[in-house]
């Protein structure tokens, strides 16, 4: 370490005492590459930090010389153009990326996210791998509405039973039969055979559906099935309250679930500095060394959670078979625009991106250099957050050679996410992944931040649309099509996962199957899910749609053009006071929802009930949508200041009476003045134009610590 890089002693410590032993990597080289890589990565990202501030200025001297006027979306792209915009179109290519998991690269399912400031969360997430169908159709309102606790529902369970029984014959169907008339499960010569009811017996009508077995061929205790590169296992357990009633003593269909899991150090947590960070990178650091452990009471009961073991079974070719036990785990690091001063050089706050990148994938070499638990191809996976165009994503791939340089790497290791949930990057997707084209992994769509910059970008031009019609737009359509025409076209197939937004809706799994299906069907080969319950339910959709399939179509085909993608969403309503009454009460009850939970108590993502007490995941997305649009009306005169405040007086009372049985809460009503969590929602919104690019995070930080700061005075 040299005078001009001063780590925080909490960081330092963390990293020389718990990072470090057993990596060969000495402080003094690992401080030494962190001020190189600080030095460098910061004077080419002030630069391009700028040109977003020079681009955002002159879209704003745009548009409002085009208010009032029909938007001509020829001669917007060629002022984009003309600006730097719009990059050049990047040549014909296939990206190079080797060396990928095969979950990553090659199977189609679940994809969980996860804060790491929750270590009992992150490891929920690594172990979602598999899951109970049973379970998750039973304790949700995925067939029926909720119950309430008490005994077993017998009803419902014979509902639960019926549907997986239906599951089992679209994904793995008998040969003339319906696993509901099986009466018991045998394996004989490698084959499934199925006894049924009537006295007969049958197969599979697909024998290599069955791909092994665990326990005695005879009377197996499971029965592992394959459709679509997703494994389910049929559990025998004639002891156990359901198996002991069912003719062919199955107790549950346990389903391969969450492939993937990122491990999220941004819009999830409230890491705000030095203590928090090293909060955040210790789960990291747990996961990566396999010994992450979480003690917790539950049921009135201790216990302890730890990552799950991988599963062994007997293979059809009667050799050991062994499946992971784990997702696959990706780490999401900041985005570029955000300084920390847990390391300081010569005496100024470093880009956070850049001690996330050397941290979380020195971290990771614990699995590489250990048992590859996470990793069997010895790849570190990071998902890049809000960069904006090709320039930015270049500047991420420089940092990770110089992170891969530092820590003695072969090049391209370190394997990039980009994440296309900002408009420059959605216009420019095709130069943005041939800038990463030998290390991307990943591209996905991102509804909540899009819509957030969308409105931002826009800003100038007139009054946005309701947030309940901005999914109804043009620019929403061509900005999801885009997406996986883009993936498929430069040679994602096979190789790299095309993935699609959140289902923000934990409690409404029966709205999931129903509505979220609609990502395998479109080509997309993974989906963001809230819980592991959610990423159970929606790996049905992956048996139900080969999107193997979905994605042979798409080869060879056209990328639509820009011109539905950039169509701003300005309104022409007539402005009904009660229509917004309700959106101001819709959107301030959910920010102040998020807000007050966020700088209070340091909580980055939690199940927020909005207006109408319907439990919504909430993170910061979802509140750069809110803040921008109520800033957005707020400019153009929809509505009024006086509206505004007496709209988020009102919400802060409805907040407080939602939140009155949490002991820890503190209330906003009525002593509006002395919440720091309320007049920063207040700030979220009146200086929500003259944050950059709409981003949250610079307000929230600030005021948790000023928060952070009082309850220690």
């Amino acid at each position: 370490m040299t005078s001009r890089l001063v780590p925080d002693p909490v960081l330092q410590n963390f990293v020389e005492t718990e990072v470090l032993p057993g990596l060969d990597i000495s402080p003094a080289a690992f401080w030494s590459a962190l001020e190189g890589l600080a030095t460098d990565f910061g004077e080419r990202n002030a630069e391009l930090l700028a040109v977003r501030d020079s681009l955002q200025t002159q879209l704003d001297t745009y548009w409002s010389a085009q208010r009032g006027r029909s938007v001509d979306v020829g001669e917007e792209a060629r002022f984009l153009r003309q600006i730097g915009y719009l990059s050049d179109e990047a040549p014909d290519f296939q990206i190079g990326t080797t060396d990928v998991d095969p979950e990553i690269a090659g199977t189609a399912g679940p994809q969980l996210v996860v804060p790491l400031s929750n270590a009992r969360y992150a490891l929920n997430a690594a172990n979602a791998r598999w899951g109970s169908l049973y379970d998750a159709l039973y304790g949700t309102d995925a067939l029926a509405p909720v119950l309430p606790p008490g005994p077993y529902d017998v009803a419902r369970g014979a509902k639960v039973i019926a549907y997986a029984r239906g599951l089992l014959d679209e994904i793995a169907p008998l040969d003339g039969a319906s696993h509901r008339d099986a009466a018991g499960y045998t394996v004989v010569d490698n084959l499934l055979r199925v006894s049924l009811i009537n006295g007969g017996e049958t197969g599979l009508l697909h024998p290599e559906g069955l791909v092994g077995w665990r326990g005695n061929v005879g009377a197996p205790d499971g029965v592992l099935l394959c459709h679509n590169g997703l494994h389910c296992e049929i559990v025998v357990d004639r002891t156990s309250a359901i198996g002991r009633d069912d003719p062919a003593g199955v107790s549950d269909l346990l389903m391969e679930s969450a492939l993937t899991a990122i491990q999220d150090c941004e819009d999830s947590v409230a890491a705000v500095d030095a203590e928090d960070k090293v909060g955040v990178y210790r789960t990291w650091l747990g996961l990566m060394k396999g010994d992450l452990a979480e003690t917790f009471q539950k049921g009135g009961q201790v216990q302890t959670r730890r990552l799950n073991p991988d599963r062994s079974y007997t293979g059809r070719d009667g050799q050991p078979l062994v499946l992971k036990g784990r997702a696959v785990l990706l780490v999401r690091n900041v985005g570029h625009h955000m300084l920390s001063d847990a390391v300081r050089l010569d005496g100024q706050p470093v880009y956070e991106t850049v001690i996330d990148a050397l941290v979380t994938v020195a971290s990771a070499l614990h699995d590489l250099r250990g048992a590859r638990a996470n990793s069997a191809t010895g790849s570190i996976y990071v998902v890049k957050p809000k960069m904006h165009g090709p320039d930015e994503v270049a500047l991420a791939v420089r940092l990770f050679d110089g992170v891969e340089d530092a820590l003695g790497l072969p090049r391209n290791t370190v394997k990039v996410g980009i994440m296309d949930e900002e408009r420059r990057t959605s216009a420019n997707l095709r130069a943005c992944i041939h800038a990463a084209r030998d290390r991307v992994v990943f591209i996905n769509t991102g509804f909540l931040d899009r819509t957030g910059d969308e409105i931002h970008t826009d800003m100038e031009l007139g009054p946005m649309v309701r947030k309940a019609e901005m999914k109804t737009q043009a620019w929403l359509a061509a900005y999801e099509t885009r997406n996986v025409q883009i993936g498929v076209a430069t040679g994602f197939v096979g190789h790299a996962q095309i993935g699609k937004g959140m289902w923000a809706a934990p409690d409404q799994m029966q709205a999931m199957l129903r509505d979220k299906i609609a990502h395998p069907r479109t080509g997309a080969n993974t989906a963001w899910v809230p819980s592991p319950t959610a990423a159970t339910l929606h790996a049905l959709h992956y048996h139900r749609v080969d999107v193997a399939d979905v994605q042979a179509g798409l080869k060879g085909g056209q990328t639509a053009d820009l011109s539905n993608l950039l169509k701003p969403p300005v309104s022409t309503s007539n402005w009904d006071p009660k229509a917004v009454q309700e959106e101001l009460d819709n959107n301030i009850q959910g920010l102040l929802g998020y807000v007050v939970r966020w700088i209070d108590q340091g909580v980055g993502c939690s199940k927020v009930p909005d207006i109408y007490d319907v439990g919504l995941m909430e993170d910061r997305a979802t509140l750069r949508i809110s803040s921008q649009h109520v800033a957005n009306w707020l400019h153009h005169g929809i509505c009024s200041e006086t509206q505004v405040r007496r709209t988020f007086e009102r919400m802060a009372a409805v907040v407080d009476q939602q939140n009155a049985a949490d002991p820890a809460y503190r209330p906003m009503a009525p002593d509006f003045g002395s919440s720091i969590a309320f007049q920063a929602g207040l700030e979220l919104v009146f200086d929500g134009r003259n944050q950059p690019n709409g981003y949250t995070e610079f307000i929230l930080h600030r005021r948790r610590r000023q928060f952070k700061a009082a309850a220690q005075s």
